[in-house]
């Protein structure tokens, strides 16, 4: 039987700072637990959120050929499995998607969620201010494959809501975290921040919440950290109600989905129990 791999000493500082912020409670579950690299301000030349100019255009096109040949890998690697995609069939203009922010990659799975929408549309994912400004390879897909990134800048942030706006106006899908800091392999739903709520309600289009429960891939090894399988559950969208302010629909998307997540971890640490 093969051994799981054991953990390096950084994913034991991770788990160890998730395990003190998660007793802290409060706005520590917002807190990073990663080691991230140095940063900077995304000032509006910085970026092209729209990929208007030739140059993102081209990268643009390059980085999603890479993320869709990858993405098949990733997502059967973790044996990836999708429930209630039949929530999915009626929904016939842009979206947010929502889901719990545990792994780099898990992205992928809400995009394989996101290309059984009826219809044609691209998927873009709301991404931190430090992420943009990452080296290398991975850094190059941060900026190119249909990223937003957030912005310490208010004229940056200006340009942002500007783009989502435009995104969803016409029917394509925006993916945020509304935990906001990833928790590497982190289980339990979290606090959600309104951002993403907003976002749905400003534009009048739906949340689609998603929440992706962990198991061993191979049930006899324990599941950390190289033995995971991932489900992602997909919940019925939530539409704002055109009777009610953004602020109000807002915070009741937010509390739907919300009560999604925690019904569908609550079923699966149920099943687990059996």
């Amino acid at each position: 039987m093969r051994k799981p791999k054991p953990l390096a000493p950084d994913r034991e500082e991770v788990l160890r700072r998730i395990a003190e912020y998660e007793k802290e409670g409060g706005d520590a579950f917002f807190r990073d637990v990663e080691d991230d690299p140095p940063s900077r301000t995304l000032n509006p030349c910085d970026v092209d959120y729209l990929h208007r100019t030739a140059k993102y255009r081209i990268n643009g096109f390059l980085a999603r050929i890479v993320e869709g040949t990858a993405a098949p890998f990733i997502t059967g690697r973790h044996r990836l499995k999708i429930e209630g995609a039949e929530n999915l069939a009626g929904l016939r203009s842009g979206a947010v998607f929502t889901s719990n922010h545990f792994e780099r990659f898990e992205n992928l799975a809400v995009r394989r969620v996101s290309r059984l929408v009826p219809g044609r549309h691209r998927f873009y994912k709301l991404i931190r201010e430090g992420n943009y400004f990452i080296p290398g390879f991975i850094g190059w897909l941060l900026r190119y494959a249909d990223t937003l990134p957030l912005s310490s800048s208010l004229k940056t942030t200006a340009l942002l809501g500007d783009a989502v706006a435009k995104i969803l106006e016409r029917g394509d899908h925006l993916l945020v975290y509304p935990e906001q800091a990833m928790w590497w392999n982190y289980e339990k739903p979290r606090p959600l921040r309104i951002g993403a709520f907003h976002f749905a309600a400003k534009s009048g289009v739906p949340v689609v919440p998603c929440f992706v429960t962990l198991s061993p891939a191979d049930s006899r090894l324990p599941m950390l950290p190289d033995n995971v399988a991932w489900t992602i559950h997909v919940g019925a969208p939530v539409y704002p109600d055109p009777s009610r302010s953004v602020r109000e629909n807002a915070g009741l998307m937010r509390e739907k989905t919300a009560l999604f997540n925690e019904k569908i971890y609550s079923a699966s640490r149920n099943e687990t129990q059996r």
